[in-house]
């Protein structure tokens, strides 16, 4: 038996909740088939879309009606707790088909970075509506806001991305986990807060998923760390007709890799990243970056890049 932590893209998830209620059963399917055999699976997710149509949504509604502005880590919250939902349900569901006595749990998840990352220098992760030049000036000196432009399509505010250095439901997660539920949590990368005269308060930022899920295995001593992604294996030189799948790869060939540009940041360079500070962490682990289809799969060992 393993214990697994397993982090889903929010993109593969889908974007209309109708959309993303089909798509969490088929993996609930898939990953209980994990369960099935007798592994210990922690679940995490992206919410890249879902946070950002409930930040739009607000957005859009603050122009027409009193409806305020929503903070940026409360819509983090609804995010985790509508994708939770969706995950838990399937998952029970498919669950109670197999005969199998587990309970799922989804955990509102705060994630603590630290107030003087160098991220909160230069916020680069874009959030919301896109608008004009004008408006995006006009946001920027009515709310404060960063505005830059997006791959030439409008002006879209911008948030940091600070490194996850500590998870506060810790101990709960590792209790639930300890009394064989599947556990659910650290969506979207989690809430970010910063802690202040031991308070802790929920900034405006997005911790990137990948490297919160690998905090999340290293502290609860995960013997796998599998990355599901829409590409079945790592590569270089990726979508030109030179392109090679990668079976394995070392800490070593990653730092070589990154520095050739290979891997595109904000997509796989992250991904890659995460599970090298995983399996660096302590000898006998092993990271997995594969498709989402291969889930079930995993442990076959055809599938997926192996980072070691």
């Amino acid at each position: 038996m393993s214990k697994i932590v397993i982090a889903l893209g929010g993109n593969a998830l889908g974007i209309k909740p109708s959309e993303q209620i089909n798509l969490t059963k088929q993996t609930a399917k898939d990953i209980c088939k994990l369960i099935e055999a007798n592994h210990e699976v922690i679940i995490t997710h992206g919410n890249g879309p879902q946070v950002g149509l409930i930040n739009l949504a607000f957005e859009e509604a603050s122009k027409i009606t009193n409806v305020p502005l929503m903070p940026f880590p409360e819509c983090g919250a609804m995010s985790q707790g509508y994708i939770g939902y969706h995950l838990q349900n399937s998952l029970q569901n498919e669950l109670a088909k197999l005969n199998i006595n587990k309970k799922v749990a989804t955990i509102i998840t705060q994630v603590e970075v630290d107030k003087f990352d160098e991220a909160f220098l230069n916020p680069t992760k874009p959030i919301g509506s896109f608008y004009s030049k004008e408006e995006s000036e006009l946001i920027e000196k009515q709310k404060g806001y960063v505005m830059k432009e997006d791959s030439n399509r409008g002006y879209r505010r911008v948030v940091p991305s600070p490194k996850p250095i500590g998870i506060l439901e810790l101990d709960t997660i590792s209790t639930l986990i300890n009394n064989n539920h599947v556990v659910i949590t650290v969506g979207g990368g989690g809430i970010p807060v910063i802690k202040e005269d031991n308070i802790y308060t929920g900034v405006a930022a997005v911790i990137d998923k990948d490297l919160a899920s690998a905090k999340l295995a290293d502290l609860i001593d995960a013997d796998i760390f599998i990355i599901l992604t829409a590409v079945v294996k790592v590569a270089i030189n990726f979508g030109k007709p030179n392109q090679i799948n990668l079976d394995r790869l070392s800490i070593k060939e990653i730092d070589e890799y990154t520095k050739n540009g290979e891997f595109g940041k904000g997509s796989m360079l992250e991904k890659v990243q995460a599970a090298a500070s995983f399996v660096a962490a302590k000898k006998n682990r092993k990271a997995i970056i594969a498709s989402l289809s291969d889930v079930s799969k995993i442990f076959d060992e055809n599938i997926g890049t192996t980072i070691y």
